[in-house]
């Protein structure tokens, strides 16, 4: 039978905040579910929504937590683990910038910082299972990505062994998520190593076809890097096992282009936009999505550099729940069939 996408869902990231109704679990899904949110994308390094390691070793913790959530009137999407994800390969060049997604206790010490981050992206699997769910969003990673611009020119060998070391630090993680049941949805994304279709093969490669390895499907970092992502689910449909509805706009100028000349993000010529501010075509990726049986969450990221983020939340949900297709079991023309007769169909071709 076909499958109808489930949505629409909300990522909390952007909206967990100090004050209510954002500063807990129990008031934030009230709000989402207020606004029509049917589901909730968690983040795991927030404290103030969810314990990790908690939900990891206790399941208990995790009736209490699915518990919570569907007393709001909302499900759990998947967890998300961006922050740890990105901790696992992280060259120096950002070292600084990145400790700030790590414990205190491992700033300034690169190896201890990984570690904590591989430690989190194991208990990412074992709460992923805990809570019944079968897959999770998260970032892979940098160890290349400062090289992005073949200039310099690169040493023969530089990607390649980067890649191999990428894959050598995820494949045990994936292996803990294939022993919990759980997909990891990589949201392919500029900063990670891997960004596109091509780094995304060769990320696969590097972990041996782990079937582990998926893809969070977020067309907005497709559109500012002008690749064609409609063609792009045609061609990975089979590993994108979640996906970030989430606008973006390019418009490029005499001034600046893809790389939109160190501006603000106000003043880019690429930019995040609220959903259905900018210029995705959602029609044709639930259109794809829906040919192709997608049957998991459509999950709200919101990220824009004008909107309000509650304006956006609230528009966000009809959005969705709008290009959300319910699939026919049916064939359109269905009514003009007749039966089927082995001798009628052979002598239509004169046989």
């Amino acid at each position: 039978m076909p499958s109808t996408m489930k949505g629409p869902g909300l990522f909390l990231a952007q909206f967990a905040g100090d004050a209510a109704p954002f500063n807990s679990l129990p008031s934030i899904t009230k709000w989402a579910a207020g606004l029509g949110y049917k589901g909730v994308q968690i983040p795991t390094w927030d404290s103030r929504l969810f314990d990790l390691e908690k939900a990891a070793s206790s399941q208990a913790y995790c009736d209490e937590v699915k518990g919570i959530c569907s007393d709001a009137g909302v499900e759990i999407t998947e967890l998300s683990t961006h922050l740890q994800g990105q901790l696992v390969a992280v060259h120096p060049a950002y070292d600084a910038q990145f400790d700030g997604f790590a414990p205190p206790a491992v700033h300034n010490n690169p190896k201890a910082r990984q570690q904590w981050a591989v430690e989190q992206m194991k208990f990412g699997a074992k709460a992923s299972k805990n809570l019944g769910l079968k897959a999770s969003v998260s970032f892979c990673g940098a160890l290349a990505f400062p090289y992005l611009y073949p200039w310099p020119q690169r040493p023969a060998g530089l990607i390649e062994e980067a890649f191999s070391e990428l894959g050598k630090r995820w494949k045990p993680i994936l292996d803990v998520y294939e022993d919990n049941g759980v997909d990891v949805g990589y949201e392919i994304h500029p900063g990670e190593d891997v960004f596109d279709g091509a780094t995304f093969e060769m990320f696969l490669d590097a972990v041996d076809g782990h079937k582990r390895c998926n893809i969070n499907y977020d067309p907005s970092h497709f559109l500012l890097q002008q690749l064609d992502y409609l063609e792009f689910i045609d061609i990975y449909h089979e590993r994108i096992k979640a996906f970030h509805a989430k606008d973006a706009e390019f418009n490029p100028t005499g001034r600046q282009g893809v790389y939109s000349g160190y501006q603000s993000w106000t003043n880019r010529a690429g930019r995040f936009r609220s959903l259905g501010d900018g210029q995705v075509d959602f029609g044709g990726i639930f259109s794809k999505l829906a040919q192709y049986d997608y049957d998991s969450w459509a999950v709200l990221e919101w990220e824009c550099c004008l909107k309000h983020p509650e304006d956006g939340a609230a528009e966000g949900a009809p959005f969705i729940q709008h290009h959300i297709i319910r699939v026919t079991e049916k064939a359109f023309d269905d009514f003009a069939g007749g039966a089927t007769d082995k001798k009628v169909l052979r002598a239509m071709m004169g046989i």
